[in-house]
């Protein structure tokens, strides 16, 4: 009654982590391209306002 064994899950844990380092990742990979597409966005207003400075 009290010999059963316990079920070996470790192979559940590994999926786990797995799949939280595979989620951590693809997060900040998606905050380094858009910090990227950010400063690339700012560097354009920039020139566009240096731009139309000149123009004034």
């Amino acid at each position: 009654m009290f010999l059963e064994t316990t079920p070996d899950t470790s192979a559940y844990m590994i999926g786990g982590y797995a799949f939280a380092f595979i989620a951590m990742a693809t997060y900040l990979i998606s905050l380094i391209i858009r910090s990227r597409n950010l400063n690339r966005d700012l560097a354009t207003l920039e020139d566009l306002d240096k731009g139309n400075a000149k123009e004034k």
